[in-house]
């Protein structure tokens, strides 16, 4: 049996976070459960913001810690960075922060809020219920020119890499790419990686992708004209695409990643381990949010650092 490490303590700002932060802040009323409210009434009708709040984490954490920079509004913002042109989910963090004022205004922030919704979702989506830590502020800082994120075509040593300058381990990285299980790209981001142009050569797929699933998708999903550019195209099978389950890491066996960045981690001996582990047992639902835990201590304000927007997409 293969021993998982447990989240340990966290240090320096992040120790300042506590769990129930909110506890008697806000009236009689519950913060953590106003959160879930909304979130389970959006998941109801739009099960696909597990995916939008998953990659909206992660958008915020990997650039200067979980500070809510990624929620500004205006130009030269974290938002129009180019990485960022796709993400999605910001309605439902306004729609949250807005019953939150309603209810005790100026308490929450958004950071926190982000963090909260994200738990919900996961939950809601399979994976297994867990607790944060809350009391995060929210920065006064958003600049397009601080995003740097992970390329579609990194390999398993870049991706490692990325994530342990922000304090998160190999194993950590291969869970946090597992929210793929939920993801979604289009057809412009894999035919010249992965179906047409591989290596750059005209005419050439990556002989890593399975020919049969590089056949369905230049026959129906990508077929190489302009017009099939912005095709959905699921990171996991379709059947299982709204599931927080391993059947991501099972297609990786299988050599039928759709992302190179997503297949690279079974190329790379270093990380194969890891993918067959999660593969060949039911650990990914119960050992993923501990990743996301570390994800969202990462580099946080406390105290009476930031400030606590009174709304989500405005600096105070």
């Amino acid at each position: 049996m293969v021993a998982v490490a447990v989240l340990g303590l966290a240090t320096g700002s992040s120790a300042q976070l506590q769990y129930g932060f909110y506890n008697g802040k806000c009236g009689a009323n519950d913060v953590e459960a106003v959160v879930q409210s909304v979130v389970r009434a959006r998941f109801a009708r739009d099960a696909p913001i597990v995916a939008y709040l998953l990659r909206m984490q992660f958008h915020e954490c990997a650039v200067n810690g979980c500070d809510g920079g990624l929620l500004i509004d205006g130009p030269g913002t974290e938002k129009t960075a180019v990485p960022n042109l796709s993400v999605k989910g910001y309605d439902l963090i306004a729609d949250v922060k807005a019953e939150l004022e309603r209810q005790c205004p100026g308490v929450v922030s958004c950071s926190d809020i982000q963090i909260l919704a994200t738990r919900d979702a996961v939950a809601l989506a399979g994976g297994q219920p867990y607790a944060v830590r809350t009391g995060r502020r929210d920065r006064r800082q958003s600049r397009a020119s601080d995003v740097v994120l992970p390329a579609p075509e990194s390999t398993a040593a870049q991706s490692v890499a990325f994530f342990g300058n922000l304090g998160l381990s190999p194993f950590d990285t291969v869970l946090l790419l597992g929210a793929h299980t939920v993801g979604v790209t289009h057809c412009s981001v894999i035919k010249n990686s992965r179906l047409y142009q591989y290596g750059g050569r005209a005419g050439v797929t990556d002989p890593a992708l399975d020919p049969y699933y590089a056949f369905v998708y230049k026959t129906w999903v990508c077929p190489n004209t302009a017009a099939s550019d912005n095709n959905i195209v699921f990171l996991d099978d379709q059947w299982s695409a709204l599931r927080l389950d391993n059947n991501y890491y099972k297609l990786l066996q299988s050599n039928r990643g759709v992302l190179p960045a997503d297949q690279n981690l079974y190329g790379d001996w270093s990380t194969r381990w890891i993918v067959d582990l999660l593969a060949n047992s039911d650990l990914f639902p119960s050992i993923f949010p501990q990743a996301l835990i570390k994800l969202g201590e990462v580099n946080v304000l406390t105290g009476a650092q930031g400030e606590i927007r009174k709304v989500c997409s405005n600096f105070n």
